[in-house]
């Protein structure tokens, strides 16, 4: 019995390591802190920038397409009213000849009858002619004015979006300085897989979703933008261990719009990745910041440094494990 002892605290010690381990790389429960890194301040100024500069940049894009459509109709208009100008010259002419002789005169001089009737339907056809020709030219020449009216408009349009992208990016980089904040070198490869593109609306603004789908990777739910975001980089081979949906006292997880992919083959490891994890990682980040405007991606975070549509790859330096400042997982959140 007391030999039994030694081996029965052993066991507890083994059992308590074995638990010890499990917290720092299990997601955390509703109370927990969050693991992420950052605050839940700075996961808010993010959101609310990546949001804003995305709908400047979406309204400066359909803003130049308008612009490009009026340029066109002007261009159009000026040619018409160029090519109406010598028949509107003709018109001119005659109105001024007409003027010197009775059109009346012409009339009475016809020899006979017939002869006056092919002179009341020339002169007739004449002037439904010449109402016309000025009809067009200055539907023309309006058309032009509010052509030039309306491109005026739209290049004061298209700088106040640059202005609105410029704040957010200034909002997003006085975020970061919490976390460090400096340009970083970042992960690009240039041979990623190109994406699927994600439904827009018409005006290619992103749809509003809620966390509405089943999350393949747990018990809980994302939205239909952020699984196929999952799928598109399952389908260009990255397929280790992921997590997407998960409480947490703030940032995208408990909305359903990020997703945590292992860089280590078996799971999430307590430490940072090497060697082919670290590869990876590597490549998974620079296929979702290649892709970002096709998925709807919002930020990337992987090892010590986030990428953002305004910034590029910023350091992010979070105090704390490898969860936190990401080094052992490759952080997705979605717009």
């Amino acid at each position: 019995m007391a030999a039994s002892l030694p081996r029965r605290c052993t066991a507890l010690l083994a059992f308590l390591a074995a638990a010890f381990a499990l917290v720092l790389v299990a997601p955390a429960s509703p109370a927990s802190a969050d693991p992420e890194g950052g605050s839940k301040k700075l996961r808010a100024a993010l959101e609310s920038a990546a949001k804003g500069y995305d709908t400047a940049k979406t309204k400066l894009a359909n803003s130049k397409k308008r612009q490009k459509q009026l340029t066109d109709a002007l261009k159009q208009s000026e040619t018409n009213a160029t090519a109406l100008t010598t028949q509107v010259n003709e018109v001119a002419g005659r109105v001024y000849q007409m003027g010197r002789v009775n059109t009346v005169s012409l009339l009475l001089s016809s020899a006979s009858p017939n002869n006056f009737m092919e002179r009341l339907q020339s002169l007739d056809a004449l002037a439904r002619m010449d109402s016309g020709t000025l009809a067009d030219y200055r539907e023309q020449i309006e058309t032009s004015k509010k052509a030039k009216t309306a491109l005026e408009a739209e290049i004061q349009e298209q700088q106040r979006q640059v202005n609105v992208m410029a704040k957010k990016k200034r909002e997003a980089e006085l975020a970061l300085a919490e976390v460090g904040g400096g340009a970083a070198g970042g992960f690009v490869d240039p041979n990623s897989a190109a994406a699927k593109p994600a439904p827009r609306n018409s005006d290619g603004s992103w749809p509003k979703e809620s966390c509405t789908v089943k999350d393949p990777t747990s018990d809980g739910c994302i939205t239909p933008r952020t699984l196929h975001a999952y799928q598109q980089a399952e389908a260009a081979g990255f397929k280790r261990y992921t997590v997407c949906f998960s409480q947490r006292a703030s940032g995208e997880h408990p909305k359903g719009r990020a997703c945590d992919h292992s860089a280590a083959a078996g799971g999430f490891e307590n430490s940072a990745a090497t060697g082919g994890d670290k590869t990876y990682g590597d490549r998974l980040a620079a296929f979702y910041v290649k892709n970002a405007d096709e998925l709807g991606v919002m930020y990337v975070i992987w090892y010590r440094q986030i990428w953002q549509p305004s910034t590029g790859w910023r350091a992010y330096s979070a105090s704390g494990g490898p969860a936190a400042v990401h080094t052992n997982h490759v952080h997705l959140s979605m717009l």
